[in-house]
């Protein structure tokens, strides 16, 4: 922290010293201001193309971009060449923060690149805007983006390693929403060591490091003691930050006809990377950033075999759901070493920095008939990202864990029918259930279970509806936009009282592996269909789906359902995935009208039996009696 606060102060001198003198005179040596620059200067550039051997490339100044940096400043136009630029086709990405250096004298960083210029002519952010970096006050906002629509970023290559191949898919698709590009690195014998780091050296700003690695690879600007500056251009732009640092190992550069990229190792963990902005990312060498640690436990039942995971991720509300879900796909994809259909039930927590809050913890289970891995992850997904998201206060963690078990059997079973008893009652009544289920190809078997009426509850008609904890009613039926919600309609259908309620409420979520009786509005509707889109029917009118899904039913609740924990239900557990409904209807009466109701059916079941066994007997005397007419 000393280091920080001395590297401000003659940051501060220096910035104050040009501003006096407002001459190339006031910049200590190394450094060259935009100010002394002219076209036509000639200068080197630092970058490394193979393992961690600095080469250099020419570079000739082509002129001044005024006001076209961050924050308004100014961005140099250079021309590069040489053998390593022939050798690479032109500026590759990966060279971004490569040093300038003009008559020993540090410019910049090579940061953009022009269209269509067969990658040979690029753009130096300024050293002198870069060195801002290291007096940003750590409650101060990002810097605003560069204003270069007409150029290109040298953006950084995301390396990846640990990752399987379906692994790296997933990866693939979920980083799209984030404009990134992972590619599978191998590693490097190397990458244990930890090594300094110079100009032109290459480095990782890291958002996954332990058993999975997932960095951006740029090129090293500037060091002064423990403290660089790199890349030259933001790479997510989130200001303030806290990034792994790690060493990076070059293995070479792949052509491409857009931009060629370097494909580099995550190598040993070097520091921080705590700022991200405009012109560039700064870090602090032996410093490590704070971090959610993951620890993912996944045992498939079919090869018996259980493989742990164990990962670092960056504090990132952004970043954490999706590095989360990524992290605990690889767990279950590497140890099933297959893709397709399956069962999965899993158990996660998230554990928050404030000890004391209470942890969020869940249990479920899922189906799927085309990838079980992915559906595995989609509700951790959901379940962080509403509470990243949620209006009420920041939600920072400090572990997350999930224990997974998987099987390709199909473990789901079908509501077939089910009995009440009584169907007079009172409010505070017990209802008596026994519900019928049938497993995938398998056995019935029962599940007998009570409800009790809700003291509250009006006289007259109650619908109680008896499913699987996966079958959603929805309070309301958007026919027009054929079950299509927007966020905005969901947003409006969600109301909670404060984070407590809202974390409350999706713990309290039912299982999908769960029989559930509860109270059904009559104008409620359900829809839905199975994982494979198949089966629909109708019950009473009202539509069925029979197919679980977390986020819908999470997001598509009534006003008056917003307090789901207070909501009269009843729910048992099994060892499958439940699909399918049904409905009862009950009467609801005052006491002494239920106890005159019912007496009144005991009464005349009791004359139906009597009647049925009076006539059974006239029978059995008229069959007497045509036996002894035929013996005579």
């Amino acid at each position: 922290m000393k280091s920080k606060w001395i590297r401000k102060y003659k940051l501060a001198v220096m910035v104050g010293c040009a501003l006096l003198f407002s001459g190339a005179s006031a910049w200590a040596d190394p450094f060259m201001p935009v100010s002394s620059v002219r076209e036509g200067m000639h200068g080197l550039a630092k970058t490394v193309v193979h393992g961690t051997t600095i080469d250099t490339f020419n570079v000739d100044v082509l002129g001044v971009l005024k006001n076209k940096g961050a924050n308004g400043g100014d961005l140099v136009l250079v021309k590069v060449s040489g053998p390593l630029i022939d050798k690479t086709n032109g500026i590759a990405q990966g060279m971004s923060g490569s040093p300038v250096y003009i008559n020993g004298k540090l410019l910049g960083a090579v940061a953009y690149g022009f269209p269509q210029s067969g990658g040979r002519i690029g753009m130096v952010t300024p050293i002198e805007d870069m060195l801002k970096l290291w007096a940003i006050d750590d409650n101060e906002s990002s810097t605003m983006e560069p204003d270069v629509n007409h150029l290109i970023p040298l953006e950084t290559p995301l390396m990846a390693s640990g990752y399987t191949a379906d692994g790296m898919n997933f990866l693939s698709e979920k980083m799209k929403g984030f404009h990134m590009t992972p590619y599978s690195a191998a590693s490097s014998g190397e990458d244990d060591r930890k090594l300094p780091l110079y100009p032109g050296s290459s480095v990782a700003a890291t958002m996954i490091t332990g058993d999975l690695k997932l960095g951006a690879i740029g090129t090293v600007t500037y060091v002064d003691g423990d403290h660089i500056l790199a890349f030259g251009h933001p790479f997510m732009n989130a200001g303030n930050t806290g990034y792994f640092m790690h060493n990076s190992y070059i293995f070479t550069v792949i052509p491409s006809t857009n931009t060629p990229f370097k494909l580099g190792s995550v190598g040993a963990e070097i520091g921080e990377i705590n700022q991200d902005r405009g012109t560039g990312i700064s870090g602090v060498s032996g410093e490590s950033p704070s971090f959610v640690p993951l620890h993912a436990r996944v045992t498939d039942e079919d090869l018996r075999f259980t493989r742990n995971l164990d990962v670092r991720m960056i504090k990132s509300q952004k970043l954490l759901p999706t590095l989360s879900a990524t992290s605990v796909y690889n767990a279950i994809s590497s140890t099933m070493d297959r893709s397709g259909e399956g069962t999965v039930k899993f158990t996660y927590t998230f554990y928050p920095a404030d000890n004391a809050q209470k942890p969020f913890t869940r249990t479920n289970m899922y189906w799927s008939s085309s990838d079980i891995a992915s559906r595995s992850v989609d509700e951790i997904y959901d379940v962080l990202k509403i509470l990243a998201d949620n209006r009420f206060k920041d939600y920072d963690l400090r572990n997350i864990d999930v224990n997974m078990s998987v099987t390709k059997d199909r473990k789901t079973a079908r509501i077939l029918d089910a009995t009440a008893t009584p169907m007079i009652v009172s409010p505070g009544d017990t209802i008596y259930l026994r519900v019928r289920l049938q497993a995938y190809r398998g056995d019935v078997f029962y599940k007998d279970m009570t409800f009790t009426v809700p003291k509250d509850q009006p006289y007259g008609k109650m619908m109680l509806e008896v499913r699987g904890g996966g079958v959603i009613p929805l309070p309301y039926l958007l026919e027009q936009q054929k079950y299509n919600l927007s966020d905005e309609v969901l947003d409006r259908l969600r109301t909670y009282k404060n984070f407590d309620d809202l974390q409350k409420n999706i713990m309290d979520e039912d299982q999908n592996n769960q029989v559930v009786i509860e109270i059904l509005d009559p104008n409620v509707s359900m829809i839905s269909k199975e994982d494979d889109g198949r089966e629909s029917a109708e019950i009473q009118g009202k539509k069925v789906q029979d197919t679980p899904d977390y986020l819908h039913k999470e997001d598509n609740k009534s006003n008056k359902d917003s307090d789901n924990a207070e909501r009269p239900r009843s729910r048992a557990d099994t060892d499958y995935v439940i699909y399918g409904d049904g409905q009862f209807t009950f009467t609801v009466l005052p006491e002494a009208k239920r106890d005159a109701a019912l007496k009144k059916m005991i009464n005349s079941r009791k004359k139906a039996v009597a009647e049925m066994h009076a006539d059974n007997e006239n029978e059995a005397q008229d069959a007497d009696s045509g036996s002894e007419e035929k013996n005579k």
